[in-house]
């Protein structure tokens, strides 16, 4: 097995690669109440500010948002990361352009480099009907010379929680290839 890279900062620390930890809760920690069934936290091999980036930044969003089998057309994404601020984008599948699921949030807590959550709204989602909202609350924590970020999001429709969860786990090791390319030294 190769040894994990080293930093460049630190020659002596050795950089482990991501690893991520999923969990099915029915409390909520988000607030009012709004009912969490998918929380996920994952380290990334990357400082804060660049995971940050790639849920703020349109041009990232477009390269690692869509589980697979799913792209999302850069024309599709905007982002205004703010308190009433949005994000929007459209995923097509890769197999038939028009399938299609559009996803709206709407921030209601921003804090750069540390916090994004917001409330959204699905439509299109395979195996379910018409649109349906969800809180979603990203959490950005410096760990062990990298990013810990804690997912939570609910409620999803009844049946596609584990869905949801499997989606965000493919999407955050999309995300964990777009940052090894992104903090290599050229």
């Amino acid at each position: 097995m190769q040894d994990p890279p080293r930093s460049n900062d630190e020659p002596n620390v050795r950089r482990e690669p991501c690893r991520w930890t999923t969990t099915t809760r029915t409390e909520s920690p988000l607030p009012d109440d709004a009912s969490v069934d998918v929380e996920l936290t994952r380290v990334f091999n990357a400082p804060r500010d660049l995971v940050y980036q790639a849920f703020t930044d349109p041009d990232q969003l477009a390269r690692w948002y869509g589980p697979v089998g799913f792209s999302v057309p850069r024309d599709s994404v905007e982002v205004d990361a703010r308190v009433g601020g949005h994000l929007r984008l459209v995923m097509a599948s890769d197999t038939d352009p028009a399938m299609r699921s559009a996803v709206q949030l709407r921030f209601t807590e921003v804090v750069e480099n540390e916090l994004l959550v917001g409330t959204e709204a699905w439509e299109g989602i395979p195996g379910q009907q018409g649109t349906w909202s969800s809180r979603r609350r990203l959490e950005f924590h410096d760990q062990d010379g990298g990013t810990r970020l804690v997912l939570r999001e609910g409620p999803h429709p009844a049946g596609m929680a584990e869905g949801g969860r499997q989606a965000w786990e493919a999407m955050l090791t999309k995300l964990d290839t777009l940052l090894e390319g992104l903090s290599r030294p050229a």
